[in-house]
């Protein structure tokens, strides 16, 4: 099994259009209701550093209309380009998250079905990453698996890699880390049965 996350970012980057049709034409937006959760944690008018934006859409719209000041952070430089031409009043930049350094911190950091395609070790490296780019109290909030492991699903037919750490070693990294849970669930059947991490900076 790969775990080299250059391959994910090759994958999305060949299918970013054909992937960033399909989010369009989605019409259950079911990450609304942790957005609002996140949301409920962040200062009107905040800043959020959405790691993996993607082309910007629904998250980063969301969050923009909703009138935070977001900063979109992917490694495919399609996906960058549409997320500029959807959200241009906003910032996206081409970046790996592994090597991520901005010296900027923000009042919310999202990394939704993004960390998850990271390989476990990177995986730990991200938490001291998330905490360089926290403002105090800030918000953290990312998708991963429901318990310890890899998996492969595809896109477009092709391999595509996911892993996660088990709950405690989530716990314990957010802990150390100065993060504190505000809520997860293993597997969120009203959203697309994702396992789902909202934490806060103590």
């Amino acid at each position: 099994m790969s775990t080299d996350s250059d391959c994910v970012i090759d994958l999305y980057e060949r299918h970013a259009a054909a992937w960033a049709n399909e989010r369009l034409r989605e019409n259950n937006f079911c990450e609304r209701g942790w957005l609002n959760r996140f949301c409920a944690l962040i200062p009107t008018g905040g800043s959020v550093l959405d790691i993996g934006c993607g082309a910007g859409a629904p998250i980063a719209k969301h969050l923009s209309e909703s009138g935070y000041a977001v900063t979109g952070i992917d490694s495919s430089a399609t996906m960058i380009a549409m997320f500029q031409a959807r959200l241009p009043s906003q910032q996206a930049l081409l970046s790996d998250m592994r090597t991520l350094c901005l010296e900027q911190r923000f009042d919310g950091i999202l990394a939704w079905d993004s960390f998850f395609h990271l390989n476990h070790e990177n995986q730990r490296r991200m938490f001291s990453i998330f905490k360089a780019h926290a403002a105090p109290h800030a918000a953290l909030m990312f998708t991963s698996g429901s318990s310890y492991g890899e998996a492969i699903g595809q896109l477009h037919g092709e391999p595509l890699y996911h892993a996660s750490l088990d709950s405690a070693e989530y716990i314990r990294l957010l802990s150390e880390h100065g993060f504190a849970v505000v809520a997860t669930v293993s597997e969120d059947q009203t959203c697309g049965g994702r396992a789902v991490w909202l934490a806060q900076l103590q």
